[in-house]
């Protein structure tokens, strides 16, 4: 079968969207990460921008593989972005135009130092960007002890947007914008932060100009992005009539909130439907709290309790109930109003996604990386309530939720997703529920360490830990 290319793109079916010829353009936008997340979403938004104003074509950066460029680069940078709803579409993308692997360093380099690069983005997770538990650099992590020790080759993103920027102000031209795109709590000011700190590690100059010039706005970035698996491709060859190796899929809901830095960005993302606000924290922590972390809340219990995907949980009554309640009582009297942010909609429309039968976001994709997420998307909130004086008793047992889900997979000796996995599995292969939940915030992995100083959380949290490691479901959602 024939690969999806600018020369099989002409007989595809009239149904299937996208431009079929594009003016020529220019690189405007380098991207760190071109996975899933990425290309079903921040390129989506600069597909539309091309129409129009074809500066802004994206330079798609892999730092570890080259699995994903490469199979871009053997289809003219052409993919498929299926979008499962209730009014399915599929539409062809177009926005890269170059793929770089960890073997084109030079050009990467060339890429940053080039001035028409207005926008360096990035989505590798939450930690592919070296932080410590506190959100500052871990001058500590290998790939940035590495990256310290002079290198054409950089490991880590810190390190590649600090050699790009360095270039810039060698050459005395316009920095460009760095814009993190993770899930990550002020994900711009810790960038921003990370940046400086580097830099000052070897030149204090440079410290000083980024820290002076270079703005990093924060964002907010929204879509359930299932992973592309066998049966999405073969759906979409089945469709097409060719191959397409590089397909992506999502929900119809997207979100792109970026922070008003004072400047322009570059691209003008916000006629393409992104939202420009001086409150990007306001959606931030909606999202990251009611979304993620019932996300992660059903991950836990949920595959506890049998599901497989997040719509699977959803038509489980009991745990629906419990995350819709958790979201009413322990997240929502938490959160500032966000000028317009109708909050209760947002809860209503959130819950409505989740149970949206056509997405298949497996809960054990969502349960990856607990130790890193969790801080943001459940920690937070119960600190705050704490602080307010609340037991949040939902959110308590959606910790509990997380230890039973470490101590399964400890002691029937399936792996844990994380970067922490090894000694996750090591502090809960032996003891009780109540013990692991210690020793997990003692290490402040998952749970922060201040819970350490607050006895009754303590007893609360080692209690809904032994009734989800119980299966004793009726107390651990009773709320």
């Amino acid at each position: 079968m024939n690969r999806l290319s600018f020369t099989s793109v002409s007989s595809l079916p009239g149904t299937v969207q996208g431009a079929k010829a594009r003016p020529p353009g220019g690189v405007g936008i380098v991207h760190f990460g071109p996975g899933a997340f990425h290309r079903a979403h921040q390129a989506a938004y600069v597909d539309d921008l091309l129409t129009h104003d074809p500066r802004w074509g994206i330079a798609a950066v892999s730092m570890r593989t080259r699995g994903t460029i490469d199979a871009l680069s053997e289809q003219d940078g052409l993919y498929t972005l299926a979008i499962r709803d209730a009014d399915p579409s599929l539409r062809v993308i177009g926005a890269h135009r170059r793929f770089l692997g960890p073997e084109n360093a030079t050009e990467t380099r060339a890429l940053l130092a080039d001035p028409a690069v207005a926008l360096v983005t990035t989505t590798v997770t939450e930690k592919g960007y070296c932080l410590a538990g506190d959100g500052t650099l871990d001058i500590g992590h290998p790939d940035i002890v590495h990256d310290l020790a002079g290198t054409l080759v950089p490991r880590s993103v810190v390190g590649w947007i600090v050699a790009g920027l360095a270039a810039r102000r060698a050459a005395g031209t316009t920095p460009f914008v760095p814009m993190p795109c993770d899930n990550l709590a002020s994900n711009g000011a810790k960038l921003h932060a990370a940046l400086i700190a580097f830099a000052g590690r070897t030149d204090a100059s440079l410290a000083d100009w980024i820290a002076r010039e270079v703005r990093v706005p924060s964002t907010m970035v929204d879509s359930i992005t299932p992973a592309s698996d066998a049966a999405l491709l073969a759906d979409i060859a089945a469709t097409l009539g060719v191959e397409d190796r590089a397909a992506v899929q999502r929900e119809s809901f997207a979100q792109w909130v970026i922070e008003d830095i004072g400047r322009p960005l570059g691209p003008d993302l916000a006629s393409v439907g992104a939202t420009i606000t001086t409150d990007v924290g306001g959606y931030e922590k909606a999202k990251l709290r009611i979304l993620n972390g019932a996300h992660s809340t059903l991950a836990y219990a949920g595959l506890l309790r049998g599901s497989s995907s997040v719509a699977d949980a959803m038509r489980d009554p009991e745990l629906a109930a419990f995350v819709d309640a958790m979201i009413a009582r322990d997240i929502i009297p938490m959160l500032p109003p966000v000028q317009g942010l109708d909050i209760q909609a947002y809860r209503t429309a959130v819950l409505q996604r989740f149970r949206n039968p056509v997405i298949i976001h497996r809960l054990d994709q969502i349960a990856q990386d607990g130790s890193q997420k969790l801080p943001y998307r459940l920690g937070d909130t119960l600190i705050a309530n704490r602080r307010a004086g609340r037991m949040p008793t939902h959110i308590v047992a959606a910790f509990g939720a997380w230890t039973a889900f470490l101590i399964r997979r400890s002691r029937s000796g399936q792996p844990i997703v994380d970067p922490a996995g090894d000694r996750l599995a090591i502090l809960a292969s032996e003891g009780s529920p109540a013990d692991i939940v210690a020793r997990l915030t003692d290490d402040g992995l998952g749970i922060p360490r201040e819970v350490l100083e607050d006895a009754a959380l303590m007893t609360a949290l080692g209690r809904a830990a032994t009734d989800a490691h119980d299966e004793n479901w009726s107390s651990l959602f009773a709320g």
